[in-house]
């Protein structure tokens, strides 16, 4: 799914610089390019690495939790291996059981743990993204930029400045405010 999306980024990224060319070799004056790392405007964003340090914190009360799951089932596990030649048939099956429900619970919470943290990051990115977005529309006005470029996943492996600017700079002194 991720591999979509940044297919997508390319192809409208590669459209939006076609068209731009196109433009450029029509009306020269008129197409005002610029380019900037979308990445790097979210790390200068203050808040990002608040962000990331909160989202530090809560992978690792997860793996705390994984850990403290699995050395339970290893416990339970080493038990059972230490007893199972003196178990009755039903007893050792019904602990087999118990050791197999417990290993795919462990399992289900870590798959759990994973889709929650990626929630998290979504939404813990989320809004220093909708900042960069802004940031980047208000300098498009100001500055008069008809088309401003993300060059992140190689998305722009090659734009001329001779006809676009970098606008790198200027957008993560923005965010810093």
């Amino acid at each position: 799914m991720q591999s979509k999306t940044h297919l997508r980024t390319a192809l409208a990224a590669a459209i939006i610089a076609v068209m731009a060319l196109c433009s450029h070799t029509t009306a020269s004056a008129q197409v005002k390019i610029a380019y900037f790392s979308n990445e790097a405007a979210l790390k200068a964003a203050p808040e990002y690495q608040t962000a990331q340090d909160d989202l530090q914190r809560l992978r690792e009360q997860y793996e705390k939790e994984m850990k403290r799951a699995e050395n339970d089932f290893n416990t339970k596990y080493e038990d059972f291996l230490e007893n199972v030649t003196s178990l009755a048939p039903s007893i050792r099956r019904k602990r087999q059981t118990e050791l197999q429900q417990f290993m795919e619970g462990n399992i289900r919470f870590r798959e759990e743990a994973q889709r929650l943290l990626r929630q998290a990051e979504k939404d813990a990115i989320a809004p220093i993204q909708q900042r960069v977005n802004n940031t980047v529309r208000l300098i498009a006005a100001e500055q008069g930029y008809d088309i401003i470029l993300n060059t992140d996943n190689n998305a722009v492996p090659f734009i001329s400045s001779v006809i676009s600017e970098d606008i790198n700079a200027l957008v993560q002194t923005a965010l810093a405010k």
